[in-house]
């Protein structure tokens, strides 16, 4: 099964989000998710196994590149669907129908009180082996030995006037406090604040669209023929701002997902840039792919692609403590993981990031954020990459 992820990544708090945005077709939020599908998923309400939804022969293998960072349960629900068994559970989930289906045979009765510390510790140690045995990391190095990534940050600095709308989207920010050096944690949501606003500002400064369409002419010159990807965040609008800034160069144009585009339609567009021109129809197409962060996840696209540009760096939180450097961090690889992976015919992928600064050089929020996003122990836990 691959990216068995999806099934089961919805929060209360993504559900709660989307809804507060049902009515703008332009938030990058899926509107409707089952919280429920891993369960629909295990049939634990079914107590004839013969009859659930998933029967294995042998065994199941779950397949993604998606660390489970949101929630323990995210975690349970995964690992109950891929052991086939109940791998542990709280007290308040789903406790009855555990017991009922019979599928409680892992840890059986792991939360009854247990008087003997010997017995917890075997107890312990057999989910250990358990876990040791059922998880692995999928090894690729040999697959990528010859492939380089360049990773490049492109600076420019926004004007004058760039920098009074810059300051003036900071709502709720009092005027002595507003500035080119105010942090994302800065703004309270809850005194009021809006960071929202001050987000799409910044993905929209004209400055940006300049650097994003310099970026991909340079691109080009070097070879009128390739293909290059550029991610932005769907939820501030950004990959309209992008779309928008490469669409208004003649020269340019750019490949973008409408919100009338079916599904069949949104996978005739991604094919262009998956497969080789062979008509001069094909070669006549944009060269450029915008994408929102949302779909970062189980594309390939390097069997054509070699450059990918990083439209604004991801903050995806309200301010305050509500952020998760992990989780942008791990999204923004995802998104790389596009064209960086097995099966790239080019020995070099290039990684361009967008970096505007205040008009006199000032660091602003994109310098707060490529250095917290691109921090190495940030990566290291992003990627599990302690095994």
């Amino acid at each position: 099964m691959d990216e068995i992820h999806e099934c089961l990544c919805t929060t209360k708090d993504e559900l709660s989000e989307a809804k507060k945005n049902s009515s703008d077709d332009k938030s990058g939020f899926h509107k409707e998710k089952n919280r429920r599908a891993g369960r629909e998923f295990l049939g634990i309400t079914t107590k004839d196994i013969a009859r659930r939804p998933l029967v294995f022969r042998t065994a199941i293998f779950g397949l993604t590149a998606t660390p489970l960072l949101d929630s323990t349960n995210r975690v349970i629900e995964l690992a109950n669907l891929m052991g086939n068994a109940y791998v542990i559970g709280l007290s308040s989930h789903w406790r009855r129908l555990e017991r009922e289906s019979g599928r409680d045979i892992f840890l059986s009765n792991f939360l009854e009180p247990k008087q003997s510390r010997e017995i917890r510790k075997n107890i312990y140690a057999k989910c250990q082996n358990y876990l040791d045995h059922a998880c692995c990391k999928n090894k690729n190095e040999e697959d990528m030995e010859g492939i380089e990534l360049v990773e490049e940050v492109s600076v420019i600095r926004m004007s004058e006037e760039e920098g009074e709308l810059y300051k003036s989207s900071q709502s709720g920010i009092s005027p002595d406090a507003k500035g080119f050096a105010i942090k994302a944690e800065d703004f309270d949501p809850t005194a009021g604040h809006d960071i929202s606003k001050f987000l799409r500002q910044n993905a929209r400064l004209p400055s940006r669209g300049k650097k994003l369409v310099q970026l991909c002419k340079q691109i080009l010159e070097g070879n009128k023929h390739t293909k290059i990807i550029v991610f932005a965040d769907g939820r501030i609008n950004a990959g309209h701002a992008a779309a928008d800034f490469l669409r208004n160069d003649e020269s340019l144009g750019c490949t973008f997902f409408d919100e009338n585009d079916s599904v069949e339609e949104q996978n005739k567009k991604l094919s262009w840039y998956q497969y080789a021109d062979v008509t001069e129809e094909d070669k006549k197409r944009p060269r450029v792919l915008v994408l929102n962060f949302a779909h970062a996840a189980g594309l390939n696209l390097q069997a054509e692609c070699n450059n990918l540009i990083l439209f604004s760096p991801l903050y995806i939180g309200d301010g305050g403590t509500t952020s998760d450097p992990v989780a942008d961090a791990s999204t923004e690889l995802q998104a790389v993981g596009r064209v960086f992976r097995p099966g790239q015919p080019q020995s070099k992928v290039n990684v361009y990031r967008i970096h505007v600064q205040g008009p006199a050089g000032e660091e602003a929020l994109d310098g707060q954020l490529i250095r917290r996003n691109t921090d190495k122990e940030t990566i290291e836990m992003a990627v599990n990459a302690d095994d």
